[in-house]
């Protein structure tokens, strides 16, 4: 668990809470608004929104916004030579600002050969980078199911999902531990989201 009141941005401190937050994920049907999904808070108002593939009309491409649609972060899926020879795919997140420029925010590899593998998630920001350090987080569970957690370098769980009645694939709860990033939570829940072929694949 992170330090009482310690805040631990990776997008923004504003994503940042002193007590665990509980999100409910709702997946938007494609045919109506394109596919992806909304994250609303306890008084079902949206706070996130993710585009993916049948919004943009580009595969390995998603995008994660708030809730007023402002862009917070552009996910990309490495395609190259180097990476059709590697076992793992690699998606890079980015952060845009109002002039376009991108900063890197963090890697996520996932095994192309999943059975038995971690999903490894590499952290990069502004003060690691900084620090010459870097924060690694790991995915356990199964996300189908609904029953993965986000977990750090030391083994503490971050973030954790929960099915939500019978219609868990589709609404689904994901709770975020005090001090930690809620908006990167809901990045790395996009990119599951599209390895597994749910509502952000095309």
């Amino acid at each position: 668990m992170s330090e009482p009141g310690k805040l631990m941005p990776i997008i923004s401190k504003a994503y940042c809470s002193s007590s665990p937050i509980t999100l409910t994920v709702r997946q938007r049907p494609r045919v109506i608004s394109g596919g992806g999904f909304v994250v609303m808070n306890s008084t079902q108002n949206a706070v996130f929104m993710v585009e993916g593939c049948s919004s943009l009309g580009a595969k390995g491409q998603l995008r994660l916004k708030d809730g007023h649609g402002g862009l917070l972060l552009s996910i990309t899926k490495k395609e190259s030579i180097v990476q059709s020879l590697s076992i793992r795919n690699r998606w890079d997140g980015y952060s845009v600002d109002c002039e376009g420029e991108k900063k890197f925010i963090f890697s996520l590899t996932d095994p192309k050969c999943p059975i038995g593998k971690e999903i490894k998630i590499q952290i990069e920001h502004q003060e690691a980078t900084t620090k010459g350090c870097r924060q690694y987080f790991q995915v356990n569970g199964s996300f189908v199911h609904r029953t993965c957690s986000i977990e750090d370098h030391r083994g503490n769980i971050i973030a954790q999902l929960g099915a939500k009645g019978s219609n868990g694939r589709d609404w689904y709860n994901v709770t975020v531990q005090p001090g930690h990033d809620q908006a990167f939570v809901i990045g790395v829940l996009a990119v599951l989201d599209n390895i597994h072929g749910e509502s952000t694949r095309c």
